[in-house]
């Protein structure tokens, strides 16, 4: 079979009469770069527009624009609404001990859950307490819990104290009991944040 883009007589006939496309000329690199330049300028950069910019620029759209606005602009309400969905906790909540089940073991799916069991006499604790309160803020999608230890286990050991749990899906993923394991008298943020 012939080429219908080779350059014969043959070709240039049925080229003439409508029998084969026009012979494709071979594009022109720079040309196409022109071209695609010249296109995106005429883009309007809605994106890099702050809100007063737009407002501004508002007189001067037409509907095509006012498409492309209201499909950026629920384009941005989406990725929002996803974002604050991961970003549900951000503190450290008290719980009792009849909500333990509910709120640790049973919590959503894929969510990361920081326990820690304490009493309020042991400083150790309140350093923890305070430790984890920063962290909570810091990684708001992991939730972050405290309860006193007698709420949850009747006749915890002191020297056991504080104790963490690190759970996910239900299941025990780390422990850290009692002062050494959670890092010492001299705890940091920094030191239990790497822990």
């Amino acid at each position: 079979m012939q080429d219908p883009n080779e350059d014969t007589e043959w070709n240039e006939i049925l080229r003439d009469f409508g029998i084969l496309p026009p012979k494709e000329e071979p594009k022109d690199e720079i040309e196409e770069m022109v071209l695609r330049l010249q296109k995106e300028a005429m883009v309007k950069p809605y994106e890099k527009m702050t809100l007063a910019q737009l407002e501004e620029a508002e007189d001067e759209f037409d509907e095509e624009d006012m498409k492309a606005i209201e499909t950026y602009r629920e384009k941005r309400l989406k990725e929002w609404k996803i974002f604050k969905k991961k970003q549900k906790f951000g503190e450290l909540r008290e719980i009792s001990g009849n909500q333990y089940v509910n709120e640790v073991t049973n919590a959503e799916k894929d969510v990361w859950v920081i326990i820690h069991l304490y009493r309020s006499s042991i400083s150790m604790c309140l350093l923890v307490n305070q430790h984890l309160s920063l962290l909570a803020r810091k990684f708001p999608a992991t939730k972050f819990v405290k309860a006193i230890v007698d709420s949850c286990i009747q006749h915890y050991h002191d020297n056991c104290l504080p104790t963490i749990f690190v759970y996910k899906n239900g299941q025990i993923e780390g422990k850290f009991i009692g002062i050494i394991e959670c890092g010492g008298i001299n705890l940091k943020l920094e030191d239990f944040y790497a822990a």
